[in-house]
């Protein structure tokens, strides 16, 4: 039993620092997503049961790689294959399956794969969704609990998806250098996606966490693949800041602790400076953007934990320079909350005010209601409140929100 433990837990490693690329290695010459998982998901079950008996191969991928080729082969061989894919398109499709091939002395596939997943061919809606499959081997389950829709609905979307690689025939290539710009905003999105479902309202806290420690190991692979790309390192500095304050992010009855309240021996300093030091690679490549603005927001203020303050004129600064670079609506909210920490409330009132767009959108309604309770405009803040509850699907927020809103309330009735 302790040896099957063992086992599992080496299948595990092995998936997840090589599940991404071997399915890349499998699906390339044909763009198969589809058959590719099914081949490597057999070598997985073949490894559980046969690795407690034989023993870990030398070469867990190479052993891995060379059974879910097998696999493969066998079914460009078998007869309903033949049956139910034209003649034609059999002898342009099967690959060649070489046995004994080293992975070591394969070029890596999964920053080509994440370009596959991020293709224009692909709907948007469902690019992070299929890269946190295909690259990081996340099942449907798991990924329709975070992002908040029924399994069956996102097992027919990345069903979907992964038939539109095929039929579009879309290749396992890096752009080139002219294409690269065009397209890697694709890829970065999509990694952010993954990062941002953890500050939004989703089913399973215990999904989102996850979620949010692999869109870093994600953007780490991207950066580090790509080697010269700012935005790339930008966009890894940006969630390892954030990572590294989650464990402050709820008290220990797991209610929300809002940034300027949580305690910074809480953060992991281990990955603020994991932060730094990809923030500082970002800069020395120069041409500064989105992810990089956002990252050296998040370093200003993860600065607390060591000097016992927050530098608000520079995150002033940085968040009128990221609006500059990305007008989101989420950034021009959060512009308004930091005038409003520099010139007062009634300024950070009159910046919101100046926002068009955000009739529906939470943080909006949630910043003013805050302000307006900072102003003295109780009963305003309470209406406020209750239309930022009312967009709250997040439980320990909307606790924290109700907490804001009858504390308000009750200056009122005593005022």
């Amino acid at each position: 039993m302790e040896r099957d433990v063992v086992v599992a837990a080496r299948a595990e490693q092995v998936a997840r620092a090589s599940y991404g690329r071997l399915l890349a290695i499998l699906a390339a010459p044909t763009g198969d997503i589809a058959l590719a998982e099914d081949a490597l998901g057999d070598a997985f079950e073949k490894a559980l049961s046969g690795w407690p008996v034989a023993g870990v191969p030398t070469n867990p991928e190479a052993w891995l790689l060379t059974v879910a080729r097998n696999r493969q082969r066998d079914v460009y061989r078998s007869a309903a294959h033949r049956l139910a894919v034209p003649l034609d398109a059999a002898a342009t499709t099967q690959p060649e399956l070489g046995d004994g091939v080293d992975p070591d002395e394969i070029p890596d596939r999964r920053l080509a794969l994440m370009f596959v997943c991020a293709h224009p061919a692909i709907d948007p809606g469902i690019r992070t969704a299929l890269m946190l499959q295909t690259v990081l081997g996340f099942e449907a389950r798991q990924i329709a609990a975070a992002f908040a829709v029924p399994e069956a609905a996102m097992a027919q979307r990345l069903v979907r998806a992964k038939k539109r690689i095929k039929q579009a025939r879309i290749p396992f290539v890096i752009p080139s250098t002219n294409d690269l710009p065009d397209r890697l905003p694709a890829v970065l999105e999509a990694i952010y996606g993954a990062y941002a479902i953890d500050w939004q309202p989703v089913a399973a806290v215990a999904a989102r966490d996850s979620l949010a420690a692999e869109a870093l190991y994600l953007a780490k692979i991207l950066a580090e693949l790509l080697g010269d790309e700012p935005e790339a390192f930008g966009l890894a500095a940006l969630i390892a800041y954030s990572s590294a304050r989650a464990p402050a992010r709820s008290d220990a009855h797991g209610r929300f602790v809002p940034l300027d309240e949580q305690r910074t021996k809480l953060w992991d300093p281990g990955l603020i400076d994991s932060g730094e030091r990809l923030l500082t690679r970002a800069h020395a490549l120069g041409n500064v953007g989105r992810f990089q603005l956002e990252a050296s927001i998040q370093s200003v203020h993860c600065a607390r934990a060591r000097t016992g303050r927050t530098d608000w004129r520079a995150v002033l600064a940085l968040t009128a320079a990221l609006v500059n670079v990305a007008p989101t609506l989420g950034a021009r909210v959060s512009l308004a909350a930091v005038i409003a920490e520099t010139e007062g409330a009634r300024a950070g009132l009159a910046a919101l005010d100046g926002i068009e767009g955000a009739e529906r959108f939470q943080p909006a309604w949630a910043t003013r209601a805050h302000l307006l309770a900072r102003s003295g405009d109780a009963e305003a803040a309470a209406l406020a409140y209750a239309k930022a509850i009312s967009l709250t699907t997040d439980a320990p927020t909307r606790h924290y929100l109700a907490e804001r809103a009858a504390h308000t309330s009750k200056s009122v009735n005593t005022g």
